[in-house]
């Protein structure tokens, strides 16, 4: 998982589930799950190759595999396998599997340290690194095929799993795990003080729907939808399409708000939404695979008013070029007041620190022309009328 992981070209899907589930405070001392007889003998059902080990492809005493992908990122990663390791779970019934996107000793160092500690306890943590296609979709699928539970649960290297994370989201499939396909739980991401224009956008991942970091589905599902596409390059719009497609096949889907992530907001560079445009093209391949839901739920209408920044600076460019003077200026006031208009808005409710107002002067100019040229280098790349 790299650190272009963020959601900051645009708000993810706002779209909270409108589903209207049971409490599950309510049964929260339930035993729906039989824990088993701890020592008792591990039942594979068929074996496979991983990295030249071999490996269960099912082991009746697991209940569920936890997939984490990672990319340089030991000490997120450390913290995040803390919070797995202390799940409230039996923890002979679920295995941790680390899929390292880059492949560093420091990783494998972690996921090592942590496999030592808690072989005792009979928790598995595996670590496999990823050598072949890279991204957070194939990361996730080379984990979720090595995992030896039919129930795949998701997570990322930088969130905060709360202790029942497990619990309650394997609750939500039901007492006999029967009828549910697939499920999301809740992210939290605490600010503190007045937020920055970058962090109160990446806090929009908390009404997104379906969001892998916090996500758990069936094996024979994922199966049945061939896994993540791994087209999807950057971690950006990946989990859109897994969703939708899960939706395409009439998969039974429900939304558990007491599965709860913590995903901290991580500090970013001065300037981090220039660079984070270049994901805006994998738009375009949500938009060539899903049309009609990209539009119902990631965003209705193109970017006119961005098209229309863009338009007004190259007439006032090519005007000046031919001497068109009134031309220019009026072209360019027209960019001026659009882009300071785009500046205030990303500033209404952030803070006014003289470095944070001086970067959104500057990227309010830039966003707009990067933000148009990667839905035209997409529509190119993806083969799609894509605006």
């Amino acid at each position: 998982m790299k650190d272009t992981y963020s959601s900051y070209p645009e708000a993810n899907a706002k779209l909270p589930s409108t589903h209207d589930e049971p409490s599950l405070d309510s049964r929260e001392n339930e035993t729906p799950f039989d824990s088993g007889t701890p020592g008792g003998p591990v039942q594979p059902f068929c074996t496979g190759k991983v990295d030249g080990e071999t490996r269960s492809c099912i082991d009746s005493s697991l209940q569920i595999s936890v997939v984490v992908p990672t990319c340089g990122r030991a000490d997120l990663l450390n913290r995040c396998l803390a919070s797995l390791v202390s799940q409230e779970f039996d923890l002979f019934r679920y295995e941790i599997i680390v899929v390292d996107d880059a492949p560093s000793t420091a990783t494998r160092d972690i996921v090592t340290t942590w496999s030592t500690r808690m072989e005792q306890r009979r928790l598995d943590i595996i670590y496999l690194p990823n050598h072949g296609r890279h991204g957070p979709a194939a990361a996730r699928n080379r984990g979720w095929h090595a995992a030896r539970a039919d129930m795949i649960a998701f997570t990322d290297d930088d969130t905060v799993p709360t202790a029942q994370w497990l619990k309650n989201g394997l609750l939500g499939f039901g007492p006999d795990c029967d009828g549910i396909d697939a499920i999301w739980g809740r992210i939290e991401m605490p600010l503190s003080g007045t937020p920055t224009d970058y962090e109160r956008d990446a806090q929009h991942l908390e009404t997104a729907e379906f969001v892998t970091a916090n996500c758990m589905c069936r094996k024979d599902v994922l199966l049945a939808v061939d896994g993540f596409d791994e087209l999807f390059r950057f971690a950006w719009r990946e989990d859109s399409d897994f969703y939708f497609r899960l939706l395409d096949m009439g998969a039974s889907i429900r939304h558990v708000p007491e599965a709860v992530v913590i995903h901290p907001v991580r500090p970013a560079p001065w300037g981090v939404s220039i660079s984070q445009q270049k994901k805006i093209l994998f738009d375009a391949l949500l938009y060539k695979k899903h049309p009609l839901r990209y539009r119902q739920k990631i965003r209705a209408t193109p970017r006119w008013d961005y098209y229309q920044v863009v338009a007004a600076l190259l007439v006032s460019v090519f005007a000046l070029i031919a001497g068109q003077g009134a031309l220019a200026a009026a072209a360019g006031a027209v960019w001026l007041l659009m882009t300071i208009w785009l500046c205030v808005k990303r500033l209404k409710g952030t803070t006014r620190t003289w470095t944070h107002v001086a970067e959104m002067l500057l990227t309010s100019m830039l966003i707009p022309p990067l933000a148009v040229y990667w839905r035209v280098v997409g529509a190119w790349r993806f083969r799609v009328a894509f605006l």
